[in-house]
């Protein structure tokens, strides 16, 4: 078989994923994506790995080991991060990312500075109300 094939496929693969992780909202679908990534880039080291294997008379097959390697990490990485959405979505309600950045933004805002402005929109409003 030619390299071509697992190559044009990793590329299409890993395509998909990066689409996935730039286009879509839910979190527990942006990791779906990023394990495609990770699928694409391990079929890469397998199909490259093979390729020199039969160049070389002494195969070491790193490729094939890193390739397990990647396949553990993928699998710690996809076991934290959904347990990281599954403790955001009880306490927030959603798993939607843009609506967690917009609420973490106006978490930022509340800080002692902002205290102190609403204090101070609060008296010039009594005493707005006072004089009218």
């Amino acid at each position: 078989m030619h390299l071509a094939y697992p190559a044009v496929l990793s590329a299409l693969l890993f395509c998909t994923g990066l689409y996935g992780v730039l286009a879509r909202r839910n979190a527990i679908l942006v990791l779906m994506s990023v394990e495609l990534m990770l699928n694409a880039v391990n079929l890469n080291l397998v199909a490259f790995d093979v390729w020199l294997s039969r160049a070389a008379e002494e195969t070491l097959h790193s490729g094939q080991a890193l390739t397990l390697f990647t396949i553990a990490i993928a699998a710690a990485e996809i076991g934290i991060g959904l347990a990281i959405v599954l403790a955001v979505h009880r306490n927030r309600g959603t798993a939607d990312i843009d609506k967690l950045r917009d609420t973490a933004e106006r978490h930022d805002s509340d800080g002692p500075d902002h205290d102190a402005l609403a204090a101070e929109r609060s008296d010039e409003d009594q005493k707005a109300e006072a004089t009218a």
